[in-house]
């Protein structure tokens, strides 16, 4: 995903825009892993194999994303069925 792309993607929920962290990137700034995260809703929407999953909740499986996000050092709030992190991204986090 290229990162001019980030300026025109806006949560799915609320429309609120969107902070990112970068885990992967090429040095062409392609951003190959990495999570978006909507600030309002407190949703995230991985970024797996440079494609933003933005799927909206009833269609995303948590099996199927808890791999990367433990990779990542991320842990997910099963007790609620939205997709939110257990403790939001912090600030400085998302400057990446």
């Amino acid at each position: 995903m290229n990162r001019k792309l980030l300026d025109k993607l806006c949560c799915p929920f609320d429309k609120s825009d969107l902070q990112v962290q970068v885990f992967h990137e090429t040095e062409d700034q392609q951003i190959v892993e990495g999570i978006l995260n909507c600030p309002s809703c407190e949703r995230y929407f991985p970024i797996i194999y440079g494609i933003p999953i933005m799927t909206p909740d009833q269609y995303r499986e948590k099996a199927l994303e808890l791999p990367s996000l433990k990779r990542w050092g991320l842990e997910l709030d099963v007790d609620r069925e939205s997709f939110r992190l257990e403790k939001p991204l912090a600030q400085k986090e998302l400057e990446g």
